[in-house]
């Protein structure tokens, strides 16, 4: 098979970054070109809230070089992404409209909850270690200019994953009236920053997590790595060696390390803010090892490209990780766990039996499973109103790997399963949502409130279901139980009216008991 020349653009906090690759079949990914563009968009959006002209025209400048040099390297296809400089920016509409009709590139806003899945999918996807590691306690940390992303994997399962505002940059930018020569005053006020967020992290995510390896994702990594091994072909650091190497740094101060470990003089103001958050990151996870990743945002992108695309078939099940982050917030909000799991099975059992007739896909499918696992999340906060506070609870929640308009998606698929739907001009008029996304939501709700009926009592009387659609209008729901099902016969009318109106289809449930 060819290979395809596809082009990743990273606009972060600190730098914008070309990368270049060729996608094959046979070869997988390879970097072919690498380009970077000092330039700190963050510093405008974390001190006063928006991005600054001049530094857009910049940015528009250097969008125009990359586009140079892709053509010269003949990339066929790219993708432009932003993440939290762009994302937190007040004007970032108008900066995006600019720098389209100058350059012609299209700038997509990476909401956090997608920009770090796809920096976990490269590493996913380029780390032969990666399965065995994640399988014996795991902390994936992604340090950036904005913020922090903590991941936390045990026995193959992604547990949780949470979002600290306390990037580099940003720290940074909260502390420049720190006087930064002297270091050790420097980094206690650094680590005063960081303490309360880590203290709130420990008490509801790490508990009693035995955590063995901390794999790091960041710019400044690297450098250690190479400072303490002296070049020698080494992916990890010890915990002990890292400590060491800390004391080091902070006794010599940032100027003198920044010359050794050969960072330039205008990178070295984020070092110090960096190598603090690793530390207190190895205090509070315990992990022994520190695992070196060089993978970045735009390998996430080749990746993704390549998985849609059907290049490259992915090793590990990211779609998995997406459910099980789904089923540990539900496990947070103390959700009926029997109840959902058989809701979650009744409504995917009816979604794939009604392929030809809902025009959904694998993807739509997905949103559905999550939306089964969190519909009763809200009776947490109010048994009165869990719809409501379903949707709340969903909306204020990152759930890895989804846009924002398919966590809309799952969130009013939950609001409208047990209240009233509402017209789209009324939806559309607070959100981001099409038709197309509206009506995928009203299929979805229409599915789950029937799901949901076939368990009114909440005893799980129906496990397993066969669908049997007749001529088009009636949908026979057949289940053999030794349960009584009066209950469910009597009260199922009740979530079928959205159904029928959206389907024209009448669910009819026929029980019999088994022989």
């Amino acid at each position: 098979m060819a290979c395809t020349m596809f082009a990743a653009i990273d606009v972060g906090s600190y730098e914008v970054n070309l990368k270049i690759y060729e996608l094959s079949t046979r070869k997988g990914i390879r970097v072919v070109n690498q380009v970077k563009h000092r330039m700190e968009l963050g510093k405008d959006t974390y001190a006063i809230g928006r991005i600054g002209t001049e530094m857009v025209d910049e940015l528009c400048r250097v969008f125009l070089d990359f586009q140079r040099i892709m053509k010269e390297f003949g990339v066929e296809d790219y993708r432009a992404c932003a993440t939290s400089a762009v994302r937190e920016s007040k004007n970032h509409i108008v900066l995006l409209d600019r720098i389209y009709l100058k350059t012609g590139i299209r700038l997509e806003v990476l909401n956090n909850a997608e920009q770090r899945f796809l920096g976990y999918k490269s590493i996913a996807s380029n780390s032969e270690r990666f399965q065995e590691i994640i399988e014996k306690g795991t902390a994936i940390v992604d340090v950036g200019g904005g913020s922090i992303q903590l991941s936390l994997f045990d026995k193959d399962n992604l547990v949780t994953t949470q979002n600290i505002r306390l990037g580099t940059l940003r720290l940074r930018e909260r502390l420049a009236d720190v006087v930064t020569e002297r270091t050790v005053r420097y980094a206690g006020a650094i680590e005063e920053l960081l303490n309360n967020e880590m203290r709130t992290y420990r008490k509801f995510y790490l508990k009693d997590r035995n955590i063995r390896y901390m794999l790091l994702v960041g710019s400044y990594i690297q450098y250690i790595n190479k400072y303490i091994h002296k070049d020698k072909e080494v992916n990890q650091i010890t915990r002990e060696e890292f400590i060491t190497f800390y004391d080091e740094f902070i006794q010599k101060g940032t100027l003198a390390m920044a010359a050794r470990m050969g960072i330039s003089m205008e990178n070295s103001t984020l070092l110090l803010p960096t190598m603090v958050i690793y530390r207190r990151l190895l205090e509070e996870t315990g992990a022994e090892n520190v695992v070196i990743l060089g993978m970045d945002l735009g390998d996430g992108l080749a990746f993704d490209y390549a998985e849609r695309k059907k290049i490259l078939k992915p090793r590990h099940n990211f779609e998995n990780d997406i459910t099980e982050s789904a089923r540990n917030i539900a496990k947070r909000y103390h959700t009926n766990r029997n109840h959902t799991q058989v809701i979650e099975r009744l409504a995917l059992s009816i979604y794939d039996k009604m392929k030809q007739i809902h025009g959904l896909g694998r993807r739509e499918r997905l949103l559905l499973e999550i939306a089964a696992l969190l519909h009763d999340c809200g009776k947490y906060i109010n048994m009165s109103q869990t719809a409501q506070c379903s949707y709340n609870i969903i909306m204020a929640t990152e759930i890895i790997g989804l846009s924002h308009v398919e966590q809309e998606i799952v969130a009013n698929t939950v609001r409208f399963n047990s209240g009233d739907v509402l017209p789209f001009e009324e939806l559309a008029g607070s959100s981001l949502l099409e038709r197309s996304e509206y009506m995928t939501i009203i299929k979805l709700a229409a599915i789950l409130r029937l799901a949901n009926g076939l368990d009114r009592s909440h005893k799980q009387k129906i496990k397993e279901v066969k669908l049997n659609i007749k001529d088009n209008h009636t949908m026979q729901i057949l289940v053999n139980s030794e349960e009584d099902l009066t209950l469910e016969q009597a009260m199922l009318p009740e979530k079928t009216d959205l159904f029928e109106e959206v389907f024209s289809i009448r669910p009819v449930l026929k029980a019999k008991k088994p022989s």
